[in-house]
């Protein structure tokens, strides 16, 4: 996303609430994330504020007297927006709008602002209408509540002033309907599109194929520019990817792998937006190996950790193949911090992507992981079949050949597709 001027930024003031005062400093944890949501989104952000209280306001989320005080701060200090950190139902919206005066916007909210700036693709662009409308329709009796203020009111039902007793919920009932036509008409786009990427996908079933995935900002666009030179934007913001890239590279000798890069995760992800963003996912839902890349340097990798396991379980995806992958080693605060990671997880690779040796190591890693799902093959094809050899050299990894009177003896390491799809080209030249 461009960089937004600064002094056109809406000034915004950040709100959280927990059940008590030992939860604070997560609470901070949190509202450091929000910030840089926001800051994505083009806000300045001014203060923050959290509140105390062990249970949420039904009609107010923090209460009557907290909102009253940000209404006042709001006014001494020119805020244009107030954003929260959970979600907000549509009547709390409601409620703070009338007291704070000014924009009010949840967490959902901001990251589904986020994603609309950010999808390029015919794809991603009905992923995040779809999201937008359906985190809307509950809240579109908000755009009519100035009728419920007017003389008593519509849902007084015979009370309220002369021509505007029934309008307002009448064109409430309107919007509703053409919002729920325009979700259906998504639905079929997507299912469209999701059918046109499953072909796509068929014909490079034969592939064996990686997904990345992780925490957002976790360097899995670096990671990917690193291994396929895509150019992939890479932003040191939340969701700088929103778009799934997918690329073949070779990770070992005449096997071509299929490496994506998808968006990242966060805390919080609003359910109805990982519900809206499974076509995105198929890339995890399709790969042999998932890619889990997470900020070493980061004070909260391991709920990062736990936050990317708790989605990848939302999407039925928990059991796949998985290689952990700690990023930023560059800015790990000291030696001990390195080997405090390799003990706590003996079995993941600490790399920078920035290191063209550190992704080396990682390319080696994954070619181990590629050639456990690999079989090798023995072949004795006649000299005069030479087309048989040439798809046998196509095929996968010639490990050995040696020329004997009969005709070619070839060992070759290839995916088990592969062999299952060649077997008329070259079964009668298995060697049993």
């Amino acid at each position: 996303m461009h960089e937004i001027p600064r002094n056109n930024r809406e000034r915004a003031l950040l709100v959280g609430m927990v059940p008590s005062n030992e939860r604070v400093g997560e609470m901070e944890e949190s509202l450091d994330e929000l910030a840089l949501l926001a800051d994505t989104a083009g806000a300045e952000i001014v203060d923050r504020m959290i509140q105390v209280r062990n249970a949420m306001h039904p009609a107010y989320y923090i209460g009557t007297g907290k909102a009253r005080s940000i209404a006042e701060f709001c006014e001494a200090e020119e805020i244009d927006l107030v954003i929260f950190d959970d979600d907000l139902t549509p009547a709390q919206v409601r409620n703070l709008d009338r007291v704070i005066e000014r924009r009010i916007l949840d967490r959902s909210g901001l990251i589904l602002d986020i994603f609309a700036s950010r999808a390029k693709s015919k794809q991603a662009k009905l992923q995040v209408e779809l999201a937008q409308l359906q985190y809307m329709m509950p809240r579109l009796t908000r755009q009519w509540d100035h009728l419920s203020r007017q003389e008593g009111g519509v849902a007084a039902g015979s009370g309220g002033a002369i021509g505007v007793r029934g309008p307002g919920e009448t064109q409430l009932e309107i919007d509703r309907r053409l919002i729920r036509g325009r979700i259906t008409h998504l639905r079929r786009n997507l299912e469209q599109v999701a059918a046109s990427y499953h072909r796509q996908r068929q014909r490079r079933s034969d592939m064996f194929c990686i997904a990345l995935i992780g925490y957002t900002n976790a360097g899995k666009s670096t990671i990917f520019n690193g291994f396929t030179e895509a150019g992939t934007l890479i932003e040191d913001r939340l969701f700088a990817t929103l778009d799934a890239t997918t690329r073949v590279i070779n990770v070992t000798p005449g096997q071509p792998v299929l490496l994506s890069d998808t968006v990242g995760f966060i805390r919080k992800l609003p359910h109805h937006l990982i519900a809206s963003f499974k076509s995105t996912l198929t890339e995890v839902y399709d790969a042999d190996l998932l890619i889990h890349v997470v900020d070493g340097s980061h004070p909260n990798h391991a709920e990062h950790i736990v936050t990317v396991n708790q989605v990848l379980a939302e999407l039925g995806a928990s059991d796949l193949p998985l290689l952990l992958v700690f990023n930023k080693a560059d800015q790990l605060e000291s030696p001990d911090a390195l080997e405090f990671l390799e003990l706590s997880y003996p079995d993941a690779i600490t790399i920078s992507a920035l290191d063209p040796g550190d992704v080396e190591r990682l390319r080696q890693a994954i070619s181990v992981r590629v050639d456990r799902h690999r079989v090798e093959v023995e072949l004795l094809i006649p000299y005069e079949n030479g087309h048989a050899i040439s798809v046998a050299y196509d095929s996968g990894e010639v490990l050995h050949r040696e020329d004997e009177p009969e005709g070619v003896r070839l060992t070759v390491r290839m995916m088990p597709s592969v062999a299952g799809r060649l077997g008329k080209t070259l079964d009668a030249f298995v060697c049993r």
